[in-house]
């Protein structure tokens, strides 16, 4: 119970409750007023809108750099620097595009437009020197040896042609996405120097592939060829189908497990046959989901070259059908144009899933991101070729 006071104020008066102390120097402060308490934030409360246990607004813990923010994960380039998704992979295929579009799609498009001139100008020259006609086979006789020869020679020379400009333009990509993935932009020149002592190791491998395979249906030619002397066309089909069929399957098998070859012949400097040895083990443990995104970022940009290029290859084939020289020359023309147009949009594409998913495996079995991740520490105003060097850095 109160006790009542008997003081001046009168009988039955309540005594104010004591003030409670301050702060050092609150009570003294000429602005508080007399014989409350302290604000709540002087009581040992936070103040209003801090929240315990988390840091006060604009720190960011862990991100000394400007543009990194929470939820914990760098990402100073077109990836965050973690074990990366399917999404991640593509987004950043399509994003490192779209950061350097002068370094990419310009770069792509000299190189592509040089082979499709070429590889139009030996279509033209191999059968017109060969047989005097531009395509001996609209002539309306029945081919003879010499025509097929001479057509499918023109055939293999732009094909050849096309790969050789393939492998250049995928290891200067490959470049370009290196330094994408720090944020770092390349010029087309610098991608040149950093990929042009490279270039004889990318040719040799890409050879070496090619004769491999050559030599695998050679291998299933003349077995099959074989069975059908010894036993007819049903020993032929016996043995030729499982053949061709684990034939197949050995070139897929291979293909996934050296697939990375290209970029750590670039990106690590290796070898061949170091650089094989090395896709091998870093394919091996994680072969399906590799091969799965492999196949899919294919299907994606054969898709997308259809769809340009079709309307170019039909209308060449419908003004080749002429039967003339000039609309044979035109025909072949338009479908160039278009399959240089299809290239041109898909190549970087394709290049940038095959090297972020090699980098994937890298941060998965070797835990690279932790090495990526001191690219990032060295902020901004650094050399863009200063993290040349992390691809090199192995972790045991």
């Amino acid at each position: 119970m109160v006790p009542m006071s008997n003081d001046a104020g009168g009988p039955g008066q309540v005594d104010p409750p004591p003030p409670r102390p301050g702060p050092p120097g609150y009570a003294s402060s000429p602005f508080a007023p007399q014989g409350y308490p302290p604000p709540a934030h002087h009581r040992g409360y936070p103040p209003p809108g801090y929240q315990q246990g988390y840091p006060p607004p604009g720190y960011q813990q862990g991100y000394p750099l400007p543009g990194y923010a929470p939820p914990g994960v760098l990402k100073p380039g077109v990836i965050p620097l973690r074990p990366l998704g399917l999404s991640d992979i593509f987004n950043g295929a399509v994003n490192y595009i779209r950061r350097n579009p002068k370094a990419t799609l310009g770069l792509t498009a000299v190189v592509v437009v040089a082979a499709q001139l070429i590889s139009l100008v030996l279509q033209i020259l191999v059968p017109l020197i060969a047989t005097g006609d531009i395509d001996p086979t609209l002539s309306g006789d029945a081919p003879t040896a010499a025509d097929l020869v001479a057509q499918s020679g023109s055939s293999l020379a732009g094909s050849v042609t096309t790969a050789l400009a393939s492998v250049v333009l995928s290891g200067m990509l490959t470049v370009i996405v290196g330094r994408a993935v720090f944020g770092a932009d390349i010029s087309i020149g610098e991608a040149w120097q950093r990929v042009k002592g490279r270039l004889l190791a990318l040719l040799s491998f890409t050879v070496l592939e090619a004769v491999a395979i050559l030599l695998l249906i050679v291998v299933v030619v003349v077995v099959v060829i074989g069975a059908e002397s010894v036993g007819g066309g049903v020993a032929a089909f016996l043995v030729g189908a499982p053949l061709v069929i684990a034939a197949l399957l050995l070139i897929v098998y291979v293909a996934t497990s050296l697939v990375f070859t290209p970029a750590l012949i670039v990106l690590e400097r290796l070898g061949i046959v170091e650089a094989a040895g090395r896709s091998f083990a870093l394919v091996k443990k994680d072969f399906w989901r590799v091969l799965g995104i492999w196949i899919l970022a294919a299907l994606v940009a054969f898709v997308i070259a259809g769809a340009v290029g079709v309307p170019f290859t039909f209308g060449g084939q419908l003004i080749a059908g002429s039967g003339s020289d000039g609309g044979v020359l035109a025909g072949l023309v338009l479908t160039a144009v278009g399959a240089a147009i299809g290239q041109i949009i898909t190549s970087p594409f394709s290049a940038g899933v095959v090297v972020l998913l090699y980098t994937d495996r890298r941060i998965r079995a070797e835990a690279f991101d932790l090495v990526l991740h001191t690219g990032a520490a060295e902020g901004p105003g650094v050399p863009a070729d200063s993290t040349d060097h992390l691809w090199l850095i192995r972790r045991p």
